[in-house]
Order: C-alpha cells, then structure tokens, then sequence
C-alpha cells in the first residue's frame, strides 16, 4: 500500500513558482509570461490496520502578465479575475469581522 504522505508529496513538487508562473509566451512580437494566484490544499490519514484515505484541491486564478514592450518590463493586470477574485474575499472578510465585533461586544 502506497504511503500516502509520499503520494502528496509527489503530487506537490510539480506546484508552486511553475504553478504561479507560466511559460513565457510571444504575441504579435511581444513576450509576456502570464501570473496566476493558487491555492492548493491536502489531507490524508491512516488508522493501524493500514486502510487509509486522501483527498486535495486547487485553485487557479489569472492575475495578469509580465510584458516586454519596447524594452521596458511591466505587470499588467487582468482586472476581470482581480475583481472576481477580490469581491467574493472583501465580502466574506466583512461577514466575519461583523459576527467577530458583536462576540467581542458581548
């Protein structure tokens, strides 16, 4: 039976810098290398007889590009998944610092 530790671990290796960036593209003459945030996450266990059991996730989303243009270097954002990406966080952040300030108050 695999180790499942080992199994993740595995898996793991491949993210991170590669994850985030991509490789270096070219369009209409220009170079860019796109950014993305991600997320990833993992859990396994086992009990003595040996039976265990894993699972993990990720997610991926595009912030934007590094572009080469007339020798200058600049990040450019994609403001569409900055925005999808923010929303949502800016409105959770809020419900739980609401429900934190009124446990606090009591």
């Amino acid at each position: 039976m695999p180790n499942i530790a080992l199994e993740i671990g595995k898996i793991s290796a491949n993210l991170g810098v590669t994850a985030a960036y991509g490789e270096p593209q070219e369009l209409d003459g220009e170079r860019f290398v796109p950014v993305a945030a991600t997320w990833t996450g993992f859990g396994g266990g086992s009990d003595e007889a040996g039976n265990g059991g894993g699972g993990g996730g990720g997610f991926s989303a595009p912030v934007g590009a590094y572009v080469r243009r007339d020798g200058e270097l600049r990040f450019e954002p994609n403001l569409i998944a900055t925005l999808a990406v923010a929303i949502p966080l800016v409105w959770v952040t809020g419900r739980v610092l609401a429900k934190l300030i009124r446990a606090l108050k009591k």
